[in-house]
């Protein structure tokens, strides 16, 4: 057996073993940053129209 082999047998255990991680990244983009983002949206238009109505009257 040489280096090559031993090395592509170790690579090929240790990309199996990071496909079953299901440990959520803080760097992960998708549907929970998503909703987030839209939840933080949504707090800011109320907020945002009282204060045109503030500065309109």
């Amino acid at each position: 057996m040489t280096a090559t082999n031993t090395t592509a047998r170790w690579m090929k255990s240790a990309l199996t073993e990071a496909a079953k991680c299901e440990t959520r990244m803080p760097w992960a983009r998708g549907a929970r940053r998503a909703e987030t983002i839209a939840r933080r949206e949504e707090r800011m238009i109320p907020r945002a129209l009282a204060a045109r109505a503030v500065r309109a009257s």
